[in-house]
């Protein structure tokens, strides 16, 4: 009898070390963001015209945040929060940053520690795959703030085809030879591997699908990966087949942007399927979400926010509520749709919680949420949420009942509206609230004292500012020679 507990025990503990399962093995991470995705461009959101079978088969089997918010309306700023766990406004960053190879001080302050940094010390393989877009520089690599792999490109967006790759920006404007102020500079050129260049021979999304899928297949201790693609994020470019399977859809562009999320639907199955052939997906928890809304702006409707006001850029809601699935099979979660204010912040949060990650330093400011999706604690794990742009010119905060906010126009007033009966924000209440303005202002002025001001330039003032630079190098050099006497020999 004792032998054949012996056996049972042996092929249990043989089964468990294949399949990668171990009650008590650290859960793996996974926190996968889209780029300028439109919230209602997936089929788990409503879409009728874009098929997302992958996505919507994990959302049918994890977790569904209503209610779930990035601490930013676009690119940079959006990433900066989530990356730290901490609102961007707390380290000045507000802005979209340059990529800047050469400049150590324009990037993610080195004052503050991404989710990767806290895995790590505790023994995760930790890698990012896709668009960094928090400097440039040596000192700001992704291999320097605590991912040890990094394949992807560090500008803030990239071409989607080989063809198309450059080894450098043109700075001149060839329509009328004036400086060109690029803010995606790097948007062409080779992507990178680590320190090095790296391949690129396939189509972008698929290439860097391909490479998380690799990730995740053979790490043997757990992991942390960050997988940020930089579609559906424009130029609108996608394989021609990929177009074709849309052509029912009218706009030109609406039927590549369709395609582009598509393919990203398509590489996010490729990472799966890893997940399930290596024994993985129970016990890895995933995070899906897009880093702002779609774009809305200067002709740029290719994207659907569903019913939600405006776009990328705006404090509406169109601008940070963003599509958001957690999943997670071995958490053994309670409930399917979860209706408490979620953050991009939350990421951070529950991945260190899970993965029992460094604590030290400055605190998360997000929550732990698997507790809430357990059904161990009910509510929000929020009481509000905030957002903030051009140091406060336009502004926003949300309580699960209500939202009080000022747009970024010159003519914009504040507007306040009532979420539990008007969640698309169509009507103004500000004239007949004045006692729930006043609470909802005293919460953000609040939140709002322990903020700085932006410490960065814009991409593409930084641009200008760093051309003149040269300019003025050039011109002090030019007019210093003027006055050197010139050396006489005999």
């Amino acid at each position: 009898m004792k032998k054949l507990h012996f056996i049972i025990l042996s092929l249990l503990t043989s089964f468990a070390i294949q399949t990668g399962y171990s009650q008590n093995k650290k859960p793996n991470i996974l926190v996968i963001l889209a780029d300028d995705l439109g919230y209602g461009d997936l089929g788990f959101t409503g879409s009728k015209d874009i098929q997302t079978p992958n996505l919507d088969k994990l959302a049918d089997n994890g977790v569904i945040m209503k209610n779930g918010y990035v601490t930013h309306p676009y690119c940079g700023p959006s990433r900066a929060g989530l990356i730290t766990g901490r609102y961007q406004a707390r380290f000045g960053l507000e802005i979209n940053l340059t990529n800047s190879p050469y400049d150590m001080y324009n990037g993610l302050p080195l004052t503050e520690q991404t989710f990767a940094n806290r895995l790590q010390k505790t023994g995760y393989e930790t890698g990012v795959i896709g668009k960094w877009h928090l400097g440039g520089s040596d000192t700001f690599h992704p291999n320097n703030r605590g991912f040890d792999y990094f394949y992807g490109f560090l500008s803030g967006g990239h071409s989607y085809f080989p063809k198309n790759v450059k080894t450098h920006m043109p700075l001149i404007n060839p329509k009328n030879n004036t400086p060109h102020y690029s803010a995606n500079e790097g948007s062409y050129w080779p992507l990178t591997r680590n320190d090095q260049a790296g391949e690129f021979n396939e189509y972008l999304t698929t290439a860097l699908s391909k490479d998380a899928a690799k990730f995740v297949s053979k790490s043997d201790k757990p992991f942390c990966l960050y997988l940020a693609y930089n579609a559906p994020h424009l130029p609108l470019e996608a394989p021609k087949e990929t177009i074709e399977k849309y052509s029912f859809i009218k706009d030109k562009k609406r039927r590549t942007y369709a395609a582009m999320v598509d393919e990203l639907d398509q590489g996010i199955g490729i990472v799966i399927e890893a997940l399930k052939k290596s024994g993985k997906l129970d016990n890895t928890l995933i995070f899906f979400l897009s880093d702002n809304g779609g774009p809305r702006k200067m002709g740029e409707t290719f994207a659907s926010n569903g019913k939600f006001k405006e776009g990328k850029g705006s404090m509406y809601e169109g601008g940070c509520h963003v599509p958001f699935i957690v999943h997670y099979p071995n958490g053994n979660f309670k409930v399917k749709k979860f209706d408490g204010l979620v953050s991009a912040l939350d990421i951070a949060a529950t991945a260190v919680a899970l993965g029992n990650g460094d604590t030290s330093g400055k605190s998360l400011e997000g929550k732990n949420l698997i507790p809430y999706l357990k059904g161990d604690k009910k509510g929000s794990p929020h009481e509000a949420l905030f957002w903030r742009m051009q140091d406060g010119k336009a502004w926003g905060v949300r309580t699960m009942d209500a939202k009080f906010l000022q747009r970024n126009k010159k003519t914009a007033v504040p507007e306040l509206f009532n979420m539990a009966v008007d969640p698309y924000e169509d009507y103004d209440i500000i004239s007949k609230s004045p006692k729930l303005r006043k609470e909802l202002a005293k919460l953000w002025n609040d939140w709002n004292s322990e903020n700085i001001s932006n410490i960065y330039l814009q991409a593409g003032a930084y641009q200008k500012k760093r051309l003149d630079m040269y300019k003025k190098m050039y011109e002090d050099l030019v007019e210093k020679s003027k006055k050197v006497k010139l050396l006489e020999i005999e």
